[in-house]
Formats: structure tokens, sequence, C-alpha cells
């Protein structure tokens, strides 16, 4: 039968986590680079960019955030693209190799993978995120993914799960994936989905009571999952003021159905120039050569096509064109300070930065 994780003491657990995990330090807003291990990274465009997904340049993005002082690195877990002109992220590296060998090549930011929970067995899962959290000694992070691209899904063979249920199989994966980071003795594990005989993990992750976790549940059944199971939601932000209410809502029902406490993550584009016209300019050539048939694969798959939204399925599809439906960060650095600080005050802990050109942009020369 399943019982409840034994974790560490929880002072244990902050003690470490305020001393050694970069999403726990003083930095008020936390930031981070996003989806560098996919190709067009966020960005569903034909706009010219020197960014490629290769490993070579994947490796001196990460070194450059590491020593600029950003605190996380987060890749994209996918497995084929949205077809259209551009096929939409169809070149991948995988997350957790990737990980492994960004955490070697780092010293300080946080490390994450992005897996698909039912593209992944939770032993397979447990025993890989403690080899990276041991090669990022205690740096490791792990997003978990519930599977809502049903053709990526439908790819492996198994049928796709109705949305509430995809959340009830996450709720038994990482129920067993937790007990196999702490537990010392082998154990069975009878969930509604999974069934595990003498079931056991060893070495343990660095971190004590096992590795950060992230999700980015933002549906009533996501938003309980997160408030249940992780340490951080990852929020989809349109504006300050739905953020903040966002924010609020989610971690008002971690304390009073769960008491436990939650951060909050969001990501964003971000296009900075030295001037409003110069940075609206390249947001506007982005548009003008979208990929306007691979948003509307994205879209159908979301379910948006088929319902009434009118002249709000262009806006939608602007959105993930310009930056796969992350908050738009444009113009002048000072601007861009603006709108971080705007976000930090709804309530966000961290934000995760993508660009049209990740190498160019990092260090604020580009030559596009």
């Amino acid at each position: 039968m399943t019982s409840t994780v034994p974790l560490p003491d929880q002072d244990e657990i902050d003690a470490y986590r305020a001393a050694n995990v970069p999403l726990y330090n003083d930095q008020k807003l936390k930031l981070g680079i996003f989806g560098t291990n996919v190709s067009n990274g966020l960005t569903m465009t034909s706009a010219e960019s020197t960014f490629r997904p290769t490993w070579q340049q994947n490796l001196r993005i990460a070194r450059t955030a590491d020593e600029l002082g950003f605190e996380l690195l987060v890749p994209v877990a996918r497995w084929r693209g949205f077809g259209g002109q551009v096929d939409f992220n169809g070149e991948s590296l995988e997350t957790f190799t990737w990980a492994a060998g960004v955490a070697q090549a780092t010293e300080r930011a946080m490390v994450f993978a992005t897996s698909h929970l039912p593209t992944i067995h939770p032993i397979v899962a447990a025993k890989m995120s403690t080899t990276v959290d041991q090669i990022a000694g205690g740096r490791f992070g792990l997003n978990a993914v519930m599977g809502w691209f049903t053709p990526e899904m439908e790819m492996f063979g198994a049928e796709q799960r109705q949305h509430d249920q995809r959340y009830a199989y996450g709720h038994d994966w990482m129920t067993l994936v937790k007990r196999l980071w702490v537990e010392d003795k082998p154990f069975d594990h009878d969930g509604e989905f999974l069934h595990v005989r003498e079931a056991q993990a060893a070495p343990k992750p660095v971190q004590p009571g096992g590795p950060v976790l992230v999700n980015a549940g933002n549906s009533p059944a996501g938003i309980r999952f997160s408030a249940k199971h992780v340490d951080f939601n990852f929020a989809t932000v349109d504006t300050i003021e739905n953020g903040t209410a966002y924010a609020a809502k989610v971690r008002e029902i971690a304390a009073t159905e769960f008491r436990r406490k939650i951060g909050m993550l969001t990501y964003a584009f971000v296009i900075c120039r030295d001037t409003e016209a110069e940075a609206n300019a390249v947001r506007d050539h982005i548009i003008e050569k979208g990929d306007w048939d691979g948003a509307g694969n994205l879209m159908s798959i979301l379910g948006l096509e088929s319902q009434s939204y009118g002249t709000q399925l262009r806006e939608f599809k602007e959105r993930f064109i310009l930056g796969y439906g992350g908050y738009p960060i444009i113009g002048t650095p000072e601007q861009v300070v603006e709108e971080l600080s705007g976000l930090s005050g709804a309530g966000m802990d961290g934000v995760i930065l993508g660009f049209l050109d990740y190498e160019q942009e990092l260090v604020l020369q580009p030559e596009l």
C-alpha cells in the first residue's frame, strides 16, 4: 500500500537550501535562461538569429549565464516539433543528459532537467536525478511536466489521458520518486497507476529530501498538484494584475490545504535595445517572419482553434510566435528592469528568460 513520504526535518532542508541552492539565495528576484536546448528557443519565427541548439553553443550560453550570476538554467522537454515552416522545437537535446553536461561545466547556477512524467519511469528518474545532483554538487532541479502535447505522447505508444487524470498520474509518480530519494529500505508501492515491488534507490541526492521541484500547473488540477508536491509553481503571466492574483491564489491553496509554502516562477521573452523604437522594430520583424502555420498547430493542440476566440486567436498566436506565450519584455535596459521589477512585485520569485539570439543578447551587444 502507498504510504506518506517521510521527509527529513524541514529545518534541515531549509538550512541546506538557504546555504547552497541558488533559488533560495538572498536575491529578491532570481533570473534564469530558458529553452536553449531546442531549435528556435522560444520564438516561432524565421527571423535572423545565430542561435542553434548545438551542444557547443549551449555550453557557451550556460557558462556566460553562470558567470553573469544567473541562478537558473532550464531546458524544454521536447520529442518532436510543431510542424509549420520552421518546425518549432523540432531539434532538441535531451534534458537529463543536457543537465549533467551543464552541471559539470558550471559552478553557481542551478541546473534543471525538464521531464514529461509519462515518458520515464520514476525509478529511472530518481536515479538520473540523483546522478545529476551529485555532478552538480546539490544544484539540480526537476521541472515536472504532465505531458500535454498529445502527438508527442502518442509517439510513446500510449493513449493520452484526460487532463485531470494526467495530474492523478503525476501524484502517483511524484509520491514514488520522493520515497526513492529518502527511504533507505526497499518498499512496495501500489498506487492508482504505478505498482512496484521492493523499490529502492541508492545513493541519495546531495540535497536533503531530494532536488528542488517545479511544475507549470496553471489549471485547477495543476495548481493543486503544485501546491501539494513541488517547491515552485511555474506560472504563465499575461498581465501584472493577473499574475499578482494568480500567485496569491497558489500560495493560499498551498498554505490552507497542504500547510506548505510554495514559491513562484514565470518566464519572459526579452528584446532589449538602446531605444524603444529599435526594440519594437525587432519585435515587428519576429512577428512578420512568424510561423503562423506552426502557431496554428500549437493552438489546435491546446484546444483553442475550435473555440470562439475571434480576434483573440491572432493575439494568442502572436504571443506564442514571439516567446512561447511568455510575458513580453520589450524596450530599453531601463524598461526591462522596470518590467522585471513589476513581475517581482506581482509575487514572482524568479523569471527565466528567452531571447531571439541568446549568445549575442546575453552580452548586450546584439548584432541583428
